[in-house]
C-alpha cells in the first residue's frame, strides 16, 4: 500500500509574518510491490498558511492566495 507523509522541504524567514516558517510538501511513496517508481509530490503548503489567509492582502503561492509570488 502507498504511504503518504508531509515533509519539511525548507525552513526560511518570512518577511510578511516576521518569523521563520516551514515550507512542506506532501509526498506519496509507492507500495513495496512497485519499488522502481519514484516518490511523487502531491501538494505543497506553508506552516503559517492559516494565519496568512486571515490577513487582508495576498501573500504567496504556498498559502494559495497569490499565484504570482513564489517564495523559493
Amino acid at each position: 500500500m502507498a504511504f503518504r507523509t508531509w515533509q519539511v522541504s525548507k525552513i526560511q524567514y518570512c518577511e510578511h509574518v516576521r518569523h521563520e516558517i516551514a515550507l512542506e510538501t506532501e509526498v506519496v511513496y509507492p507500495a513495496e510491490q512497485l519499488p522502481d517508481q519514484p516518490p511523487r509530490v502531491v501538494a505543497r503548503r506553508c506552516s503559517n498558511a492559516m494565519v496568512c489567509n486571515q490577513l487582508d492582502q495576498p501573500v504567496c503561492v504556498w498559502c494559495g492566495t497569490n499565484p504570482d509570488h513564489n517564495p523559493i
